[in-house]
């Protein structure tokens, strides 16, 4: 079976507390290898659960970071405390960071002045991020160009911009992550900029517990779903689930710094 790598998932929600050792057994059954839990919410306290889920789960990683929607429950004074995190064990990316202009529950000034703090954090530690950008696809490029990403690099999460953003975040040093929202009917932009984006810069996320793909849409996402986005985006390329597989599990490996595992 083909080996799997989840990016971007959220194990510390409540939405798994009753039954994650159920849903990692099935992700494992589903030839997920690898998934990154993702520290969001809660201001800092997502990721203190991020950081913990990693040290207790084998072929658990996790990467923290500052959600846009509570930039107003930080201050400054809060990196030191999230530097500190991001140097525990098994921590392998800033995120997710960034900016959304939909539900805008912090102000954007704040959101915008907190994204930046949080990129000049990532390239003194020398960790890709995980960017996070709903409906600020501008002011997420001029960020990222002011500031700068590390050579470390990073990864556009649950990406919704078209091919032309995606190639030009490519040339930034960017990867590119698939949700589950290629499995959709009506996903029409989203199809068109996965088959433009090199397959050495292809990701594949589930976003879980949101998203989930078809067959299973409208219900509790799961790691294990993200065999769903892979075969999806294989159909998308014209190319087999065993080459998207490799290639993506590969791609991910990479920009967490991870080896492959030994089975």
């Amino acid at each position: 079976m083909e080996t799997l790598f989840d990016t971007h998932a959220h194990l510390d929600f409540p939405d798994f507390a009753a039954d994650l050792p159920a849903v990692l057994a099935r992700a494992a059954e589903a030839g997920v290898g690898y998934i990154v839990t993702i520290g969001a919410g809660d201001g800092l306290g997502g990721s203190a659960r991020a950081v913990a889920l990693a040290a207790a789960h084998e072929g658990v990683w996790a990467a923290v970071g500052v959600h846009p929607h509570d930039a107003r429950l930080v201050a400054t004074d809060d990196l030191p405390r999230l530097a500190e995190l991001a140097r525990r064990p098994k921590v392998v990316a800033l995120g997710e960071i960034g900016l959304d202009y939909v539900k805008e529950y912090s102000p954007r000034a704040a959101q915008l002045a907190l994204f930046r703090n949080q990129l000049r954090l990532a390239r003194e530690l020398e960790l890709p991020v995980v960017i996070h950008d709903r409906e600020a696809h501008e002011d997420t490029l001029r960020a990222l160009q002011d500031v700068g990403v590390g050579p470390a690099g990073g990864i556009m999460h649950c990406f919704s911009g078209d091919a032309a953003f995606a190639l030009t975040l490519v040339a930034m040093g960017f990867y590119i992550s698939v949700p589950g929202v290629i499995t959709f009917a009506n996903a029409k932009v989203l199809p068109e900029a996965a088959r433009a984006v090199p397959q050495d810069r292809l990701l594949l996320e589930t976003d879980c517990p949101f998203l989930a793909p078809v067959p299973h849409r409208g219900r509790r996402n799961e790691p294990a779903y993200v065999r769903f986005t892979a075969e999806a985006l294989a159909r998308v390329r014209g190319e087999s689930l065993a080459r998207i597989a490799e290639a993506t599990t590969s791609n991910a490996r990479r920009v967490f710094g991870l080896a492959p595992q030994v089975p």
